[in-house]
């Protein structure tokens, strides 16, 4: 991807725009590093942060395979002038923020757990992209997600790979995100809306398996 000004521009600069709030203070190019670092020495104020976990995920995964797979798209069509790019870095930037608290069950009665709705956000979108061929691009959660037991609805918008079954893609995206969901929230999901919007092109389906 490039910028207006025709230079290269990486996950970091397109997720530079993070507001540090979203990031308890800290910067893309401070997780960037810290990333590039092992993540060593360990930093509690990063790996406590919701949103900076949440960006230092986006930016492992963009550095790799869904990266190039993004950078393919946009050399192949310079036509749709990197919009749905943006689009879904724009979703990742958003997802950085906390949201809602998820309340989990605690047996300690004083005890009180939660996981903020940014992370799970966070959760279905690795979960999505971890499927061949599909790059998530918006996550949605629909409904009163901080009240336990209350129905909630998943929407999730992606592009699939060209080659691939659609179908057969967005139902192992539903496979795989409500197993997700099952296994760390307590979240009473209903349904998992999953419509692929937008298809890779022959040039970035070479960098796939289309199974």
């Amino acid at each position: 991807m490039r910028d207006d000004q025709g230079a290269e521009a990486g996950p970091e600069e397109v997720l530079g725009g993070l507001d540090p709030e979203a990031l308890d203070g800290h910067t893309v190019e401070e997780l960037s590093d810290y990333l590039d670092a092992g993540r060593t020495p360990r930093n509690p104020d990063i790996e406590n942060s919701p949103g900076c976990l949440i960006a230092l995920d986006a930016l492992g995964r963009l550095r790799s395979a869904t990266w190039e797979m993004l950078e393919a798209e946009a050399v192949e069509d310079r036509e749709r002038d990197d919009k749905w790019i943006k689009n879904v870095m724009d979703n990742i930037s958003r997802e950085a923020r906390a949201g809602r608290d998820i309340p989990i069950t605690s047996v300690d009665p004083d005890v009180h757990l939660s996981i903020t709705e940014g992370s799970v956000r966070g959760l279905i979108r690795a979960a999505g992209d971890g499927v061949g061929g599909a790059i998530v691009g918006r996550v949605r959660l629909d409904g009163d997600v901080n009240v336990p037991g209350v129905p909630i609805s998943i929407d999730v918008t992606a592009s699939g790979v060209f080659g691939r079954n659609l179908l057969e893609l967005a139902r192992e995206m539903r496979v795989v995100i409500g197993d997700t969901l099952r296994e760390h929230t307590e979240l009473q999901v209903t349904s998992i809306d999953v419509t692929i919007q937008d298809v890779h092109t022959r040039r970035t389906a070479s960098t796939e398996d289309p199974r």
